[in-house]
């Protein structure tokens, strides 16, 4: 049952705050998932680089071996920030945002060598950033800008 102010049909404070911590939680496990699956494409483009599609006369013609260490460290530091977004740590979701904005331009840069995969975590990049920032539009935030 939803909790309501009567006068003005709005959510109360305990259920904003119930609401800001499920998707807390969701940004924080989201970002760790986005994470491994990053570290995972990143050691496939490093020890298997002819999985991936061959490009030629790309714009950006950056090295498949290149493309997975930018992936794996992208994907590592994603895991480690989404452990400090699961704990609720301010400076997390700061830096949150820049990874998975990052990760947005990384994965759009890719798109010819692995179109579907970029896509679906340009998808779910961008879900995150929704999240993260309802999450810090929350009244009960201490998040100092």
């Amino acid at each position: 049952m939803a909790h309501q102010d009567a006068t003005h049909g709005t959510a109360t404070r305990e259920q904003r705050s119930g609401t800001a911590k499920g998707v807390t939680y969701f940004a924080g496990i989201a970002l760790i998932v986005v994470g491994a699956l990053q570290v995972l494409n990143g050691l496939a483009a490093i020890f298997a680089n002819n999985f991936y599609l061959t490009v030629d006369n790309y714009l950006f013609d950056i090295r498949l071996t290149a493309w997975g260490w930018i992936h794996l460290a992208l994907g590592a530091l994603a895991v480690l920030v989404g452990l400090g977004v699961f704990a609720a740590q301010a400076w997390a979701y700061w830096l949150a945002i820049l990874l998975v904005s990052l990760s947005i331009v990384g994965n759009f840069l890719f798109i010819p060598y692995y179109p579907l995969w970029s896509l679906l975590i340009i998808a779910l990049d961008v879900w995150i950033i929704w999240a993260l920032s309802r999450s810090l539009s929350a009244s009960d935030m201490n998040v100092v800008v």
